[in-house]
């Protein structure tokens, strides 16, 4: 039987075990508050949480006609990209607070998403969604990553690029990144906490 090898919430001393996910679901936002990020399991439907904080989400920060604007098309999109993708949700307690993912399953370079939030904004969250997002898809034997974003997303950008994506296109109003998987980024992803510290 696996043990935890790491106490509490600190889990900077944690060593892994064999039967840790591809990166530790444990994270300690800017200011201190405890986050758990969990994929969501292939035989569950997206939770409630999840539409929820998508029904709140503020019409200055959506972009491209994403997330959708009303319930039965968040419904929809939800129930595809977790049909055919792989999906993680930060949690504080029992309220979602962050999503990100790929799709689809069978891509050699799955499209990549990521929200936060938008009252959560601002402690680390997107960076920590964007390294679980890598490491289970390097994990998955997914070649890279791809994205689409907004020219005007500066601090996504900025983000991004930090995480290893580069441009690979310039479409008009948006921009196509990349992040191969199998560089120094996917590798340190996957990391334990003690080895990445």
């Amino acid at each position: 039987m696996a043990t935890n090898a790491c106490g509490g919430w600190n889990v900077d001393g944690c060593e892994g075990t064999a039967y840790c996910p591809p990166r530790c679901p444990r994270f300690v936002g800017k200011h201190g508050t405890n986050y758990l990020i969990q994929p969501i399991p292939a035989a569950d439907a997206p939770p409630e949480a999840l539409v929820e904080m998508y029904l709140d989400y503020p019409q200055e920060h959506r972009s491209m006609g994403l997330p959708p604007l009303r319930e039965r098309g968040i419904r929809d999109w939800l129930r595809t990209l977790h049909a055919g993708g792989t999906n993680l949700l930060a949690w504080d307690d029992d309220r979602v607070v962050g999503h990100t993912g790929f799709a689809p399953h069978d891509a050699e370079e799955p499209e990549f998403l990521v929200y936060v939030d938008p009252a959560y904004h601002g402690r680390g969250l997107g960076t920590e969604l964007t390294r679980h997002a890598i490491a289970y898809a390097a994990a998955a034997g997914h070649r890279a990553l791809r994205l689409n974003v907004a020219n005007e997303n500066r601090t996504a950008i900025a983000v991004y690029r930090t995480l290893g994506f580069q441009v690979v296109d310039r479409a008009g109003i948006e921009l196509e990144m990349r992040l191969p998987l199998d560089g120094p980024v996917a590798v340190e992803s996957q990391l334990a906490p003690a080895a990445r510290a």
